[in-house]
């Protein structure tokens, strides 16, 4: 499995597209006027509580206040408060948290009202971007992410990922990161942490420290509300954070400045791989270079092409997103029905996992696969799905098949849902047609379908289409054309028809017998 970050830079904006055997399965994009980002860290003030919320809205300088429930403001609340008023007023400049008392603890289901008042002053991080008519989530209970580590200010706790199976390496982990635990500091060791030393784990933990020491010196210096003490780091810096390992092949980008961030970081835990940092330097644009745009382009429709004919339906709703399979005009060359479901089935569990991380999709998700009647099917389906979700790194969880056969799933929503428009003007009237390299993948699909059929085994083929579409299928060398003769060994003749559409095009035998699949 090969790994690929591109990463493209224009004067508002940073796109990251992360392949995997050059396939999509990644798209962020980081906008220069991103004010709210998860895991930034305010001083603010509370608006109000809502005692019928059990929570109280912040201003954390968003058109929509802050979401602040109760059981996000953490045990150590009044800890932290204490502590920021002190560093604020300058009565300690020790920010190690060594020596610091600390306060009782909040009730677990206590009242807002006893904890929190109007216009307070209090530390807050980002765990939900803001979402459509809603304001950003917050929480009081901070928490600083570096490659290895979590650390959690005011805490004495030590965690392990649960996606650590070893015991042994659990045990190791734990004993390691309790001898350099600095005091007042819990920390949550990451998957990625497996098998590291302990001097790559300090390394880390001193990294954060830094930045923990960063937002406390900032603090005194405050003299308006609402102030960002702590950004997260740039998001070029964030995703290799948490998706980089051994298996990247290559990082390119269009922008030196960003090629020297890369490498910088890149520096501190992985300094063997700086090599594979390239700055794209060609005339072509770099997601054309990669294959980027035409992979958005037919995956972000509503419609899905997958492999065997068959294609997914995604419709979003206010509730929830609802994904439908459908085998389409699939040939069945399976033994039986049964057969031909769970096959199909499988290869749209795979695409449907890819599609849930392409699109960021959160909330309450709806699949409708086609119907097993055997439960070993059932059973091999889910447990692939559930195998193919675990690249998956956004919290989530998958319930088994329903006795409708619908699988659900809730998937962790923190930032907007990446939505891209892949339908575009008709040039021939109103309305919207699917971008013309959509079509182009319909034609060779189609084509695909057709060769391979006995009954077309001997016929002519005639493709009738609009003369710019039959033009761009001739252009060039080797053309599309030359590419089908080289791929089926049979010339497909092109036939230019100025009465068609744009995007209108038939397959035809010499009869002018309109082709099936």
């Amino acid at each position: 499995m090969n790994k690929e970050l591109i990463i493209r830079s224009n004067s508002s904006a940073v796109d990251f597209a992360l392949l995997k055997d050059g396939k999509l399965i990644e798209l962020n994009k980081e906008t220069e006027d991103a004010q709210f980002s998860v895991g930034d860290i305010f001083i603010a003030k509370t608006r109000k509580t809502i005692p019928g919320l059990n929570a109280a809205f912040v201003n954390i300088g968003h058109e929509k206040d802050g979401f602040l429930h109760y059981h996000d403001l953490g045990p150590k609340l009044p800890s932290l408060v204490h502590f920021v008023k002190q560093v604020s007023t300058g009565k300690t400049r020790d920010y190690t948290l060594k020596n610091i008392k600390l306060e009782q603890d909040i009730a677990k289901d206590g009242s807002i009202d006893d904890v929190i008042k109007a216009q307070q002053t209090i530390l807050v991080q980002v765990v939900k971007e803001p979402i459509s008519t809603k304001g950003p989530r917050l929480s009081s209970e901070l928490s600083l992410a570096g490659r290895y580590m979590v650390i959690m200010p005011f805490s004495d706790r030590v965690s392990i990922s649960q996606k650590i199976e070893s015991k042994e390496e659990k045990s190791r982990l734990k004993r390691l990161v309790q001898s350099i635990r600095p005091k007042g500091f819990g920390i949550i060791v990451r998957t990625v942490a497996k098998d590291q030393k302990v001097a790559a784990l300090d390394a880390d933990l001193q990294q954060l420290l830094k930045r923990w020491k960063t937002l406390c010196s900032k603090l005194k210096l405050i003299d308006q509300y609402p102030t960002k003490v702590l950004s997260e780091i740039n998001r070029s810096s964030s995703m290799l954070r948490d998706i980089f390992d051994d298996n990247f092949k290559g990082i390119y980008t269009d922008d030196a400045q960003i090629k020297g961030e890369v490498i910088e970081y890149l520096e501190t835990f992985a300094p063997k791989k700086k090599g594979i940092v390239k700055l794209h330097k060609e005339h072509t644009p770099i997601f054309e270079k990669y294959g980027i745009d035409r992979q958005i382009k037919s995956s972000f429709g509503r419609t899905v092409s997958i492999q065997k004919g068959a294609y997914l339906v995604i419709e979003h709703t206010e509730a929830l997103h609802v994904i439908d399979v459908n085998s389409g005009n699939r040939s069945n060359k399976a033994k039986s029905q049964e057969q031909t479901a769970l096959e199909v089935n499988l290869i749209a569990a795979t695409e449907i996992a890819r599609q849930l991380r392409l699109r960021d999709m959160g909330g309450i998700i709806v699949v409708d696969f086609i119907d097993l009647n055997l439960s070993e099917n059932r059973k091999k389906l889910f447990d692939h799905f559930r195998n193919e979700m675990e690249q998956d790194r956004t919290k989530h969880k998958i319930l088994p098949p329903s006795k409708f056969g619908l699988i659900q799933i809730t998937r962790q929503r923190v930032r907007p849902e990446m939505s891209i428009k892949t339908r575009e003007p008709n040039p021939n009237n109103n309305g919207e047609v699917e971008a013309p390299i959509v079509m182009i993948d319909k034609i060779n699909a189609e084509l695909d379908k057709i060769v391979k059929q006995k009954q077309y085994k001997d016929k002519k083929i005639f493709l009738h289409l609009h003369p710019f579409v039959a033009a761009y299928l001739n252009q060039g060398f080797p053309s599309i054309r030359t590419k089908w003769f080289m791929q089926y060994n049979k010339w497909i003749r092109i036939v230019p028809r100025d009465a068609y559409l744009y995007l209108e095009y038939r397959f035809l035998d010499e009869d002018n017998k309109r082709l099936r699949i």
